[in-house]
């Protein structure tokens, strides 16, 4: 089992460097915040001081981060110059192909292999082992690193894309359209309410409808019973709704209708702040109409 780096313990991280342990696999990790030496030892796993320390060492090296910015300041010379030729360097991170894509080409240059791995999936997932990988880069080394992979994920949802920037754009299409699914179902929700539909029936006719959607039929109870998914920064939810945004201007596709996605989340951050909440779209949408979506 190649030895393994891992930079990012934290939500996703950590689940992810314990089950890797729990596989058998040697793994070194830093963190930015060194209170997590602490998460390092109970999974298992040998803390590192730095991040060059841990790609020193590292045959395979995971980047867990929360977005682009992460990455580009972890994975800097100094790390890449660590990395020996003939190692693979997975970038897990919810990123973009035009920000990752200049870190790319240096490790490449030096014969280090890259592969891209978004995550699909929350800290309970990363517990059970059963994430979602949407893997873009060459097949054969996706094939090398299966193993890996499977050690966190659920081996039928690691998906072979395409190429580079196809994994990264893939994980951001999914959750512009979950975004944009949670508040078109608040928007509707809200208005039925008020009409005079009871809430339970109106969700449970919706999910048996045309209408019908995972997030009616998985995410709603949550939302029913107030909870507002804490589980990501409202920050970085709408840092990856303006990079679809981008990328579809730079493509030349429409995107009305993301960017309405993408404003609304913009006006909840600006009202919330950075805080933690996958819908907290939704409480903006609430707090607008005087109205709770609790049945």
């Amino acid at each position: 089992m190649p030895a393994t780096g891992l930079i990012g313990l934290g939500r996703m991280g950590t689940p992810i460097c314990a089950n890797l342990v729990a596989a058998g696999f040697s793994v070194a990790v830093f963190d930015a915040d060194p209170g997590r030496e602490r998460a390092a030892s109970a999974c298992g796993a040998s803390w590192r001081a730095s991040a060059r320390e841990v790609a020193a060492d590292a045959e395979v090296l995971l980047t867990v981060l929360p977005g682009p910015a992460e990455v580009q300041q972890v994975m800097d010379a100094a790390v890449l110059e660590a990395l020996a030729p003939g190692s693979t360097w997975i970038d897990m991170s919810s990123n973009s192909s035009a920000a990752a894509a200049p870190i790319r080409e240096r490790a490449r240059a030096r014969g280090i292999g890259v592969l891209e791995a978004p995550i699909g999936g929350g800290p309970a997932d990363a517990a059970a082992g059963r994430l979602r990988l949407f893997v873009g880069g060459d097949h054969d080394l996706l094939d090398r690193h299966r193993a890996l992979l499977t050690a966190v994920a659920d081996p039928e949802l690691i998906t072979h894309t395409g190429g580079h920037g196809t994994g990264y754009t893939l994980k951001l299409l999914v959750n512009l359209l979950w975004f944009g699914q949670a508040v078109a179902t608040a928007e509707a929700l809200l208005l039925g309410s008020r009409a005079g539909i009871d809430l339970t029936v109106l969700r449970d006719t919706l999910a048996g409808s045309a209408a019908g959607s995972e997030f009616i039929r998985r995410d709603l109870p949550a939302l029913f019973a107030g909870d507002y998914l804490a589980s990501f920064g409202l920050d970085h939810i709408h840092d990856q709704l303006a990079m679809v945004t981008a990328l579809a201007r730079d493509l030349g596709t429409p995107h009305d209708l993301s960017e309405t996605v993408r404003l609304l989340h913009q006006q909840a951050l600006e009202r919330y702040g950075p805080v933690d909440g996958e819908l907290l779209a939704v409480a903006l949408l609430e707090e607008r109409a005087g109205v709770q979506l609790r049945p």
